[in-house]
């Protein structure tokens, strides 16, 4: 890991965009971070909490987005700067409160850090969250460099104090995880006094001071938003981090911003057009800098945007165009409306040059597509790289528990099905899940909607319905539609598959592991416990003890009764693996009685229980055990048809 928390100014070190964040946010002298694991954005966190405690903070992985944001808040109502980074996903968890607080104001810099995923790499969708920037009249700040992503969060919070509100800065995937040279600046003197300053008039209200600025009247609290927001333009219109270079009169001006804008300054590059097209980078989004941006239209008649997902700046550079004088010349525009930028996924050097060239007229061909022997070269290297698909980790408990779930849905017979949301459950939908999860859709999702299906009974519904959620997931947004099925008596199983930690984003802490975000002992809150405080029938079972397993879901299943809850519970093995340092099973294949393809099963071991540590050599025409790999939890003995995998106990 960086080492963020030095105080060196003027030096230079290579840090990956989530860490030059948090380096920003120290810069800054924040007090206060908060954060839900969520991948792009986990590592802001990941970095923070370590140093807290010697750089006096205090840092959180709180229960979930909406908790994280609200206890930021607080300190920034009680004159504390602080932090509250998350991805995408999370600010549709936050937005209610995040509406209601831009509304009343805040005291000190509060910046809100959102992690954009073009492409939904790690993401159940590919959420732009920059309209609701525009939405709730948020300034945003979007970095191109991570050089930039310590500069720009360090100004969020600067911005946030003069205008009274929340400021966003806005990373996307490739920035958050890409390294970058950043010079650091001083770090400011610890000096940090918490005190919710409020004073409320019972005799003239009307002269009540509000630490956030309340009002009671919906109306007034819209007002004083548009005025606080009013100041803003002219912030943005001066920013540094607004730039243009090309010519004076470029004949293609493109506008770009956040990692986009680096993919457009190499196009133009590799293309040789540094003479003919002009490149407007706007690091300020969001309000956008209208007189920066007015001055450059005047310059060409062709305009192309190059960002990714939404036409965020397109349409906002588009409606500033419509409000200029109409003795102004007009642009034509070029982006996604126009088919000259792709309106989905992740931006590349290659289809911006495609874009460039495409406006300009101009030849352009990759050197993939013209040169023979360089698109051999390439195949050739592409076809010694070992695949890799989706898939739990070795020896990971999900595997067995879906394993089981299959089976016992086939010896009910009753055509059930699984209902699950985002996170390693996810898997559930593909091979290393066993093909069983056929609804998928957010947090909490999956026992959301398993409520749902327990109530069509009276229309004639007998399938049954097995919820499934990780540990975490259970605490961040499940608990609610359990309490719902149990109030309403809908008919379902929530299967909370607990493998001690938020193994998807990093194996952070959750309430179920006692342990906070800087290492120290918190309250370990019991699963069964709250789950049983509810009147609901539990069963705890070991996942890879598959028989106990599957025979407890078949009985749960057939209980027509209200929602119930099996806790399939096994530490993640590589969390085992880390502490005891030792696997517990030495496993092998016998070559004598693994008959390959002959088995009968359709390679059942390495196609569809698909383990990294169980693969297929296909020159003997035999599984074989990884040693590199192998986490020696032997499950895959238990599911050998032939007995050929051999587990010996160390």
């Amino acid at each position: 890991m960086a080492h963020i928390e030095i105080d060196a100014p003027g030096t230079t070190q290579l840090l990956l965009g989530n860490e030059a964040i948090a380096r920003g946010a120290l810069e800054a002298g924040i007090g206060f971070a908060t954060a839900y694991p969520g991948t792009p954005s986990s590592e802001i966190m990941g970095t923070l909490a370590p140093i807290a405690k010697k750089m006096g903070i205090y840092a959180e992985w709180s229960i979930n987005e909406m908790v994280a944001f609200e206890a930021a808040s607080a300190a920034s109502l009680s004159n504390i700067r602080a932090l509250s980074s998350m991805k995408a996903n999370g600010v549709n968890v936050i937005a209610d409160f995040l509406v209601n607080l831009q509304m009343t104001g805040i005291r000190k810099g509060l910046v809100l850090v959102v992690c954009d995923d073009p492409g939904g790499m790690t993401s159940s969708n590919e959420q732009d969250t920059r309209p609701i920037a525009k939405w709730l009249n948020i300034p945003m700040l979007e970095p191109s460099t991570a050089q930039e992503c310590k500069d720009m969060t360090k100004r969020a919070f600067e911005l946030s104090e003069e205008l009274g509100m929340v400021c966003m800065v806005r990373s996307v995937t490739y920035l958050s995880h890409t390294r970058g040279n950043v010079r650091f600046g001083r770090l400011p003197e610890n000096k940090k006094v918490a005190h919710f300053d409020d004073f409320y008039n019972i005799d003239d209200p009307r002269q009540s001071r509000y630490t956030c600025g309340m009002q009671f009247h919906p109306y007034k609290q819209s007002e004083e938003l548009l005025k606080r927001f009013a100041k803003a333009p002219e912030k943005c219109e001066n920013s540094p981090f607004n730039s243009y270079r090309g010519p004076e009169i470029p004949e293609l001006l493109i506008i770009s911003s956040g990692i986009c804008w680096t993919y457009a300054i190499e196009a133009v590059s590799i293309l040789g057009l540094q003479d003919r097209v002009g490149i407007l980078k706007l690091g300020t989004t969001w309000p956008l800098p209208e007189g920066l941006v007015a001055r450059y239209l005047n310059k060409s008649d062709k305009v192309l945007c190059i960002e990714e997902i939404e036409p965020f700046v397109e349409r906002s550079v588009m409606e500033l165009a419509a409000s200029l004088p109409p003795d102004q010349p007009r642009p034509t525009f070029y982006g996604k409306r126009s088919g000259h930028v792709r309106a989905w996924g992740e931006q590349n050097l290659n289809l911006a040059i495609q874009s460039i060239a495409s406006v300009m007229d101009i030849p352009y061909t990759s050197r993939q597509s013209q040169d023979l022997e360089y698109r051999r070269a390439a195949q050739a290297v592409a076809q010694t790289l070992p695949a890799r698909p989706l898939t739990f980790c070795p020896g990971c408990p999900h595997r067995a528990s879906f394993w089981a779930i299959k089976i016992a849905l086939q010896l009910d017979g009753r055509n059930g099905f699984v209902t699950g949301d985002i996170g390693c459950t996810a898997m559930g939908m593909i091979s290393p899940g066993s093909f069983q999860v056929r609804t998928y859709y957010a947090m909490g999702g999956g026992v959301g909607v398993a409520g749902g299906f327990g109530h069509l009974g009276q229309f004639g519904f007998q399938q049954p319905v097995i919820a499934v959620c990780g540990d975490s997931t259970f605490f961040h947004a499940s608990i609610p539609g359990l309490i719902n099925g149990v109030w309403n008596q809908s008919n379902f199983t929530l299967a909370i598959l607990d493998n001690s930690a938020t193994a998807m984003t990093g194996f952070q802490p959750h309430p179920g592991t006692g342990i906070t975000a800087t290492g120290d002992p918190g309250k370990k809150v019991s699963i069964e416990a709250l789950c049983r405080s509810l009147g609901i029938h539990v069963e705890i079972c070991d996942p890879f003890d598959l028989n106990t397993t599957i025979a407890t879901l078949l009985t749960m299943m057939r209980d027509e009764g209200p929602a119930q809850v099996v806790i399939l519970r096994r530490e993640c093995e590589l969390v085992r693996e880390r502490k005891e340092k030792r696997n517990p099973f030495r496993v092998y294949v016998n070559p004598e009685r693994c008959i390959g393809e002959s088995c009968g099963c359709n390679r059942l071991c390495t196609r569809v229980f698909s383990c990294p540590g169980l693969v297929w050599d296909r020159d003997a025409g035999k599984a074989v055990i990884d040693e590199a790999v192998c986490v020696g939890c032997g499950l895959c003995a238990d599911v050998c048809p032939r007995g050929a995998i051999v587990k010996e106990a160390l």
